[in-house]
């Protein structure tokens, strides 16, 4: 129990030193803050020794931000509500999240099968999970069930997917092969960050856990870094919440405050993003500066049938494109970019471009880059909420000077 102790209750009694150090407490009475109160303080006082003892043990009461705090538990609440969820875990990064998982689920000799297009920075990590402890990776597409069920073994631990892969933007036959997996007992993971919970419940089709970059489309306004994990198992959030508590990587509570002031907007903005990039993504398929263009609302797109199946509110805001120029025109494509920024996020309100292969993708080598579909002339499209004529005609005007080398 948190202490009602009033520390200035004789406040004549006390120096000008103590009373500085010691404000009077104001206590909401007759009304209910609007908004989410921000709890900044990291450290929570008990009236009792044994209070504080029993806290320590039960975790039902906030004494130490890294174990637990009411702004931080908010965000989590929320995220878990959204995903359909016993309840969710954050953490300081998209990466914190990423790794609460990977750290908190594998060990040396355990076997994960994973898609073979995945985030550079979960790339890389499962790659040093394998050089140091040993674990076994196998890499599969992401829609084929018997692919799964042939890479199985008595030491599989996790089957890792993407929602929507970053950056080609293949779409995973999540119900599909979450069931091969979860009849083997082996649990699934799927980084939801391109779709948000908006567009698709990883959960509701099978999954056992659901990760999100929060700093992506949760927050939206490129001003807080942030992960969470959503999951399904209450022995499993209790598992992994031991080990994030005991990892380290805490959630700020400004950041999980920024976090739940952006997902008030999420459903409009990812409104926004999807119908804008819909409409770029079709005339992009157009322009003779493009090779192609890889957005799952394209009817061209190879997963477009477990896209209208698993997406049906939209196909997110990411649009990947190929230059026919290579590497070079993808370089001179970003860098002539005005209203969009180069940057290397995404979900952001502003639009933003980059070059996978030098960025996000760097830890993968060309062999790695090219099984994951990712060409030298690859460009990330994360599209903004910004009017989408003023878009196309920022984008039409780079792919002029591209196509000019």
């Amino acid at each position: 129990m948190s202490s009602d102790r009033d520390h200035s209750a004789t406040p004549d009694a006390l120096r000008p030193e103590t009373l500085a150090v010691h404000p009077p407490r104001v206590e909401v009475t007759g009304s209910v803050p609007l908004g989410v109160p921000l709890h900044q303080g990291h450290v929570f006082a008990f009236e009792s020794a044994d209070a504080l003892a029993e806290s320590m043990h039960s975790g039902d009461s906030f004494l130490y931000s890294r174990m637990g705090n009411p702004t931080v538990r908010t965000l989590e609440d929320a995220v878990a509500r959204l995903e359909g969820a016993a309840g969710a875990i954050s953490s300081a990064s998209g990466m914190g999240a990423i790794n609460t998982v990977l750290l908190g689920l594998l060990s040396g000799g355990g076997h994960v099968i994973a898609q073979r297009c995945l985030y550079g920075g979960t790339y890389a990590m499962l790659t040093d999970l394998a050089d140091r402890w040993g674990v076994e990776v196998t890499h599969v597409s992401g829609t084929d069930p018997e692919e799964v069920a042939a890479a199985l073994r008595p030491t599989t631990r996790l089957l890792y997917l993407e929602t929507i892969a970053n950056p080609t933007t293949r779409v995973s036959d999540i119900p599909a092969l979450a069931a091969v997996a979860r009849a083997a007992g082996v649990p699934v993971a799927v980084d939801n960050t391109f779709a948000s919970p908006l567009l698709c419940r990883p959960l509701s089709l099978g999954a056992d856990l659901s990760l999100h970059s929060a700093t992506k489309y949760l927050g939206g306004h490129a001003d807080v870094l942030g992960g969470v994990v959503a999951v399904r198992d209450p022995e499993l959030l209790a598992r992994l919440r031991h080990f994030s508590v005991e990892m380290g990587a805490s959630t700020d509570p400004f950041a999980a405050w920024l976090t739940l002031r952006g997902m008030q907007t999420l459903s409009l903005r990812m409104e926004r993003h999807c119908a804008s990039a819909a409409v770029l993504a079709a005339r992009l398929e157009e322009h003779p500066a493009v090779a192609a263009v890889r957005y799952p609302g394209l009817a061209g797109h190879p997963d477009r049938e477990i896209a209208e199946r698993l997406l049906p509110d939209g196909a997110g805001g990411v649009v990947s494109l190929d230059l026919a120029g290579g590497r070079d025109a993808g370089r001179a494509f970003v860098e002539a970019v005005r209203l969009a920024s180069l940057s290397v996020s995404l979900g952001d309100v502003k639009t933003l471009v980059m070059h996978p292969a030098s960025t996000s993708h760097r830890q993968l080598d060309a062999t790695a880059l090219d099984a994951a579909g990712i060409g030298p002339g690859t460009v990330r499209l994360s599209v903004g909420i910004e009017h989408v004529e003023d878009l196309w005609a920022d984008l039409d005007q780079a792919l002029g000077k591209a196509a000019a080398l």
